[in-house]
């Protein structure tokens, strides 16, 4: 049985965008656990048998829309306050880039997000303050492969 091509989770990337000018994009410094979600909403109909009206009917799914969400925590980095707090602040969404690396191929997901929530803890007097941030798309995340370098 041959062993699958598995990646480490480092290679999850979320890096946020500059929002005037060029678009540098950069991973906020403190996320060590990062949850990227794609789903596809569905709309239901009932699909009656037209020989036997008293059967009961399957449903038919049809897709309604997509969209993608992000959800990350870990350690709060000073060098990273500003950047999240402008994107949550911001009435406007920010630009994201997600990566997942592989060791031959590298997945890219780019497109606008709005940080939906900023969530800060400090789990104990004497313990580190963490973060938690959630992401939702706005509009289309564009997925694109490469081979990775």
């Amino acid at each position: 049985m041959a062993k699958p091509v598995t990646t480490k989770g480092g290679m999850l990337r979320i890096l946020l965008g500059s929002g005037s000018g060029p678009i540098v994009y950069a991973a906020p410094c403190g996320l060590t656990s990062k949850t990227m979600t794609l789903a596809k909403s569905l709309e239901d109909t009932l699909i009656p048998d037209c020989d036997e009206p008293t059967a009961i009917a399957w449903i038919g799914r049809d897709a309604t829309s997509l969209s993608m969400s992000i959800s990350g925590d870990g350690v709060l980095a000073e060098a990273s306050m500003d950047a999240w707090l402008e994107a949550q602040e911001s009435e406007d969404s920010t630009p994201v880039k997600v990566e997942l690396q592989f060791p031959t191929t590298t997945w890219t997901w780019t497109g606008l997000m709005h940080v939906e929530t900023a969530e800060f803890g400090a789990p104990s007097n004497t313990g580190r303050v963490t973060g938690n941030f959630s992401l939702q798309s706005d509009g289309e995340m564009v997925r694109t492969s490469a081979a990775t370098s």
